[in-house]
């Protein structure tokens, strides 16, 4: 049978074109994209697609358009055989580590993509990256006739990484994402070269079940040379707030000071979920190896391990939105959801 692969169009650079009047780029309509696309006809597929009306740039997504991307899949998941969102580059991993959470009982993949060039260039990536997508959407395990795929991952360039795994790391490299603690599911290069043993499965055959719930009050408090008193306690006492994920140095490090600590421990006896996430863009916490990190640790901060900073965002974003008390979400958070976290 041909593979039924639903393609959902959200924006993003990959089907821009540039304004005549300003030069800037902004968004374009799916036609654009697949009139620029030939060779999707010579795929053997059944190709449908929906798109965002209008299309965003992916500077402007936010847990909405979460919700609208997972009840868009939900509804339409018995039908197709795999799915390609075509995103931004700029929060597209945020959008896969919100997916991934969202999605329980993935068995099917949603393949994320994008470009750094609008796909009507002459040297873009796009189309290389939409092509690949489709494939892989649509592959099977030669053994047993599963979907080879059956997670959120980011398909760009050369390779395919887990959603909830990977980051931008690059504004001009066609290379533009990496997944620093965890390999590849797959390399692509004159074919594509599959890992089993990275790709995740879920030993079950429970039903898709789509949750659309998610609580946005959660932050990001970025540790820095410099920082004050008052500028720390204006962000831990931000009204609403119920998680914060701090960005440490190296190791889970921060400073020793009475007054930061005590900023933070004020923060959790008020029941704020505290994770504890490095700044560095490989390795992870390890809150007991140092005296700093360890000072967190007895303040009631929790370690995020290797987790990024996309999924942690995300992960408390949808314990919370579960209605889950402090106290549940923070023993949630110790243990991996998705494939998210080493422990």
């Amino acid at each position: 049978m041909r593979p039924r692969i639903l393609i959902i169009y959200t924006g993003g650079t990959i089907g821009m074109i540039q304004d005549p009047a300003t030069h800037t780029l902004r968004p374009f309509d799916f036609s654009h994209l697949i009139d620029n696309v030939p060779k999707i006809k010579k795929l053997d597929y059944d190709i449908e697609h929906i798109q965002f009306n209008p299309p965003i740039d992916s500077s402007d997504v936010n847990p909405t358009h979460w919700q609208q991307l997972a009840m868009e899949i939900g509804k339409r998941y018995d039908k197709f055989d795999g799915f390609v969102v075509l995103h931004g580059t700029d929060t597209m991993a945020y959008t896969a580590s919100a997916l991934s959470f969202m999605l329980e009982h993935l068995h099917k993949p949603v393949i994320i993509t994008g470009s750094q060039l609008p796909i009507g260039e002459v040297r873009t990536d796009g189309e290389e990256n939409l092509i690949t997508a489709l494939q892989i959407a649509a592959e099977r395990d030669p053994v047993n006739g599963e979907p080879m795929v059956q997670e959120v991952a980011i398909l760009f360039e050369n390779y395919l990484w887990r959603g909830n795994r990977s980051t931008k790391k690059s504004a001009d490299n066609f290379n533009a994402f990496r997944s620093n603690n965890y390999p590849e599911l797959a390399k692509i290069g004159l074919s594509i070269h599959f890992d089993n043993d990275a790709l995740w499965r879920v030993n079950d055959n429970h039903p898709l079940r789509v949750h659309t719930g998610l609580d946005n009050n959660v932050i990001i408090v970025y540790v820095h040379p410099g920082l004050t008193e008052v500028a720390l306690r204006q962000q831990l006492n931000t009204p609403g707030v119920k998680g914060i994920v701090l960005k440490t140095y190296g190791a889970g490090n921060a400073p020793t000071a009475a007054w930061f600590i005590n900023a933070i421990r004020e923060a959790v006896d008020r029941g704020v979920v505290v994770m504890n996430v490095t700044q560095c863009p490989a390795g992870g916490v390890q809150q007991k190896r140092y005296a700093t990190g360890d000072s967190l640790a007895r303040a009631g901060v929790i370690s995020g391990h290797d987790i990024t900073t996309e999924a942690a965002l995300t992960k408390m974003m949808f314990l919370f939105g579960m209605g889950l008390s402090a106290s549940q979400v923070t023993r949630r958070l110790l243990h991996p959801v998705c494939g998210e976290v080493t422990l």
